[in-house]
């Protein structure tokens, strides 16, 4: 599944709860999604470290579709040129790894 076909999937999903719960309180979720992620990464052999991954990106994307952002186009626009700082692929900046 791409991206796009992620964001769409979330929306008909959850959408209308989202909504109702507005960006605040998604973004509260999302936050705490992030925490849970942040353990299994201390923990990854007691945690569901690929499901803690799926949990953050759903929460971001329905924050992004509450906002009315494309992810997709978003990303592609951001970063589908290589590097923001150099342009390259991968990047050859000098500064931190």
């Amino acid at each position: 599944m791409d991206l796009r076909s992620f964001q769409q999937r979330i929306a008909r999903t959850y959408g209308a709860k989202d909504a109702a719960r507005g960006i605040p309180g998604t973004f509260m979720y999302f936050t705490e999604e992030v925490g849970e992620l942040a353990e299994a990464l201390r923990e990854p052999d007691r945690q569901d470290l690929p499901g803690e991954f799926a949990d953050c990106l759903a929460w971001l994307t329905s924050l992004a579709h509450l906002a009315g952002v494309d992810l997709a186009a978003a990303a592609e626009a951001k970063y589908g040129a290589g590097c923001t700082t150099c342009g390259r692929d991968p990047c050859g900046c000098d500064s931190k790894p």
